[in-house]
């Protein structure tokens, strides 16, 4: 795949949860001289991201739940406020995203549209994170949403207006990066103007 990258060793750290490896690699310098590494990588597959949005009220849906890892890093009650987001599981992103999307907001959505991807912490975690923005009504309110008990999940469902949120950004109310992106998304490109 790349010339300048040689594996000499992988060595599987923990696969609990998901899969964390220890590589070492030999890596050519633009020097050229070759200088051997050695990186940890947190492998839990890629996953997709919404925004869901209404034009006429200028709302989008976010969700607010416990993530552990903010909890442990100094986020008091570690609720953090984040679009809808999950692993792809084997599926398109397109298809995760309205499944997760249901699941979570309970919204049935059947258009989205994908407008980047990316990769949240390339220093240590293998994630392509494939983000979308899709359109809602009241109509296509399906169930109260909250996700997956026996995934752990227990989600509110909130829906400020776009600017709402985005003083919630301002205010460090939220610190969720794929969330931060795609609402500066929604704002530079008019999506509820």
């Amino acid at each position: 795949m790349n010339d300048r990258v040689r594996i000499v060793d992988v060595k599987v750290l923990s696969d609990d949860w998901y899969v964390l490896r220890k590589t070492s690699f030999d890596f050519l310098r633009s020097d050229g001289s070759w200088q051997r590494q050695s990186r940890e990588t947190y492998d839990r597959g890629n996953g997709a991201t919404i925004l869901l949005y209404n034009r006429e009220r200028r709302t989008v849906v976010l969700t607010r739940q416990f993530r552990f890892p903010a909890y442990v890093n100094g986020t008091p009650d570690g609720m953090l406020i984040e679009a809808c987001a999950g692993l792809l599981d084997r599926d398109d992103p397109a298809t995760c995203i309205r499944r997760e999307t249901e699941e979570e907001t309970g919204y049935r959505i059947a258009e989205v549209r994908q407008v980047f991807e990316a990769y949240m912490s390339p220093g240590s975690v293998t994630e392509r994170l494939h983000f979308f923005v899709g359109a809602y009504e009241a109509r296509d309110k399906v169930s109260a949403g909250g996700g997956e008990q026996h995934e752990g999940e227990d989600i509110e469902v909130l829906e400020p207006t776009l600017d709402e949120a985005l003083a919630w950004v301002a205010s460090g109310r939220i610190r969720d990066g794929k969330t931060i992106m795609l609402l500066q998304y929604a704002k530079l490109n008019r999506l509820v103007d």
